[in-house]
């Protein structure tokens, strides 16, 4: 049980101040309103930093369910617990969605703009292309989980030691390889967020864009094993 709310609450942080930086800076007459691309990477970078810190000593902190899966595959977790933690994930996922909502409900409402208000939940490509797309995914997750695996504690995850090296990976990847797809590089902080949009009362809300909802999935997923198997490599080699 411990483990299932430290991954619940980690993930519940990530993506309070994720969405909300993208809330503050998407939305009208927020404070933040229109400051910017180099606004949300550090805010995501940041989002990062507080949930890795807050549980990477309960829980490992894997809050994302391609760095759950990368470190399986790679034999540093068990598989038996990944049902609990990727389930742990999504519902921290979801429910930091629904808080944020709440908060910025008045500026969605004076929010004509469709295609930013599922922005602030979830990611869309800047030129759609399904294969770019999911290789854009792809590689930006194979950075992370490459990276992580390196900083995490084997057979645990993360620990509160290791936040301000996996944010600055996170920032890292979104200032370079974030402007295809908005680099979700984590299945739950966009399904989630996104089956929020689909279910809650905002005003003009438009459509969810369930046609791409798929790419921020799989494409995570395989660069995760992806990196799992390239670390597996390396260790064999070195």
């Amino acid at each position: 049980m411990e483990l299932f709310i430290g991954e619940v609450l980690g993930t519940f942080l990530l993506i309070t101040l994720g969405v909300g930086v993208c809330c503050n800076v998407a939305l009208k007459d927020t404070g933040g309103f229109d400051s910017g691309y180099l606004v949300i990477t550090w805010g995501w970078g940041i989002a990062v930093f507080v949930g890795v810190f807050v549980t990477g000593d309960i829980s490992g902190a894997h809050i994302n369910p391609a760095v759950t899966i990368g470190l399986a595959t790679a034999g540093n977790f068990d598989w038996g617990l990944v049902p609990m933690y990727i389930t742990g994930q999504f519902i921290g996922a979801f429910l930091a969605a629904c808080c944020v909502w709440f908060q910025y409900r008045d500026h969605f409402n004076i929010t004509e703009d469709q295609g930013a208000k599922l922005g602030v939940f979830c990611t869309a490509p800047a030129i759609p292309n399904t294969l770019n797309n999911v290789y854009s995914e792809i590689l930006g997750t194979f950075v992370l989980v490459l990276g992580v695996l390196y900083i995490a504690e084997p057979e645990v995850g993360l620990g509160a030691v290791s936040a301000l090296p996996v944010a600055l990976l996170v920032f890292g990847i979104g200032m370079s390889l974030g402007g295809p797809t908005g680099y979700a590089i984590n299945p739950a902080r966009d399904l989630a967020p996104r089956i929020a949009h689909a279910v809650l009362p905002i005003k003009g809300k438009g459509s969810s864009n369930w046609g791409y909802a798929w790419i921020p999935v799989v494409g995570p997923i395989l660069g995760s094993i992806l990196a799992a198997v390239v670390y597996r490599l390396l260790e064999t080699l070195f």
